[in-house]
């Protein structure tokens, strides 16, 4: 498992069996490279042990993501990162052992 900083997976699946995994990140702009840094390691780390299977599940992909990014005005300022993840069982139960706690 690989301990993450920033990022905080909730996990969910639908009854085709499709995992979604989603976190979300609200941090001051000192931090914004920090957590860019952590969603690229992440995104790697699909990309290398699924190589070319990022589509739509629905497309015959094996994994697909949509990652938002808004501006908080405040004192100070925030990026609020939401990051999802779906993915077929074989790359969920994966996912799941690099990034999550045993009993995700």
């Amino acid at each position: 498992m690989t301990t993450l900083r920033w990022l905080d997976f909730d996990h969910s699946e639908d009854t085709d069996g499709i995992g979604v995994f989603d976190a979300m990140a609200s941090v001051e702009l000192q931090h914004v490279d920090e957590v860019q840094a952590e969603i690229d390691g992440v995104l790697a780390w699909s990309e290398v042990n699924f190589a070319g299977r990022c589509a739509p599940i629905e497309e015959g992909g094996d994994w697909h993501y949509d990652l938002q990014l808004s501006d908080e005005p405040g004192d100070p300022p925030r990026r609020c990162f939401s990051l999802s993840i779906s993915g077929t069982a074989p790359f969920c139960a994966a996912f799941g052992e690099r990034f999550l706690q045993p009993d995700y």
